[in-house]
């Protein structure tokens, strides 16, 4: 006995015609039939009484659609209960996405604030440039990001300021700038400087050409690199000196001193960073994240 039999049977029982009761199901008399036919051999019991003009259930028909109904029931509850708990499962899993500067500043807070107030929601962490994060949230794969906010943002996508990120110095540790307090551009002027790719990476990269241009000055470029990871290490290895966001001095690289950099007064030496979801969705779990994020957005600016 399966249960597409006795979907068949019940079908077939209630309605009294086959016709209509694969029309219901959505298949052939003629498949339809095949199945009653199959479950009254399983069974050794006639369970339609047919005559050219009707079709009446049997004695033993009878007691069958009671038994059949309260099975049928019975698997449907517990279809519906597993898709509930799977829907749940799924509304509990957060995919997030996060270019460097946010994975090692802004998420390890954020992330503790949340799941102090949502210990059921499990996040998962996907880190990458702006420019591969983007695409992702696009395509449902990431349901939330952390990125820099492109010059042309996609119109599917809804983007919120979050805050802006300082700018500092990497100088070797041996260089005679590392014992500064603050260093100017003036200082930095004749120096290896290192910067990021521009094409993965145009924030980085124009946020230090930005200010030598801004102080009409041109920086002396001997390096590019794509990752902050190799930047730091090509300072420590003694190769030049690098203008990164304030969070990169939580990389532990020996060799390396980060020093602030003064800026001149209404200079733009900030990071952007911003969050973007996929605009007109619904994601109770994301949007538990966006509330968190507001309430506590100040706390978490002040160590950007």
């Amino acid at each position: 006995m399966e249960l597409h039999q006795l979907r068949c049977f019940v079908a077939a029982a209630e309605q009294l015609h086959f016709g209509r009761a694969a029309h219901q199901l959505g298949m052939l008399p003629s498949a339809l039939g095949r199945h009653v036919k199959l479950l009254e051999e399983d069974l050794g019991a006639p369970l339609f009484a047919r005559t050219t003009r009707a079709v009446s259930l049997t004695e033993q028909g009878e007691a069958l659609l009671r038994d059949a109904r309260a099975i049928l029931s019975r698997v449907e509850a517990v279809e519906s209960a597993f898709r509930g708990r799977s829907r749940l499962q799924a509304a509990r899993r957060l995919k997030i996405g996060a270019i460097d500067s946010a994975a090692a500043g802004l998420l390890p807070s954020l992330l503790r604030d949340f799941r102090s107030r949502h210990p059921d929601i499990a996040v998962q962490l996907v880190e990458d440039k702006t420019i591969r994060l983007l695409p992702k949230v696009l395509s449902g794969a990431l349901d939330l990001a952390f990125v820099r906010p492109p010059a042309r943002p996609d119109r599917r996508l809804e983007f919120r300021d979050l805050l802006r990120e300082t700018a500092i110095v990497a100088v070797p540790r041996k260089h005679r700038l590392a014992s500064r307090k603050m260093i100017a551009l003036r200082d930095i002027l004749s120096e290896p400087m290192i910067v990021p790719d521009r094409r993965s990476r145009p924030h980085s990269h124009d946020l230090t050409m930005n200010l030598f241009n801004e102080g009409g000055l041109s920086p002396r470029l001997v390096q590019v690199a794509d990752e902050k990871q190799t930047i730091v290490n090509f300072v420590a290895a003694g190769l030049g000196l690098a203008i990164v966001p304030r969070w990169t001095m939580r990389m532990a690289i020996s060799g390396v001193r980060f020093v602030p950099l003064k800026l001149a007064e209404g200079s733009t030496g900030r990071l952007p960073l911003a969050a973007a979801w996929l605009k007109a969705s619904r994601d109770p779990a994301r949007d538990a994240v966006l509330i968190v994020l507001e309430k506590q957005l100040q706390v978490y600016a002040k160590e950007a």
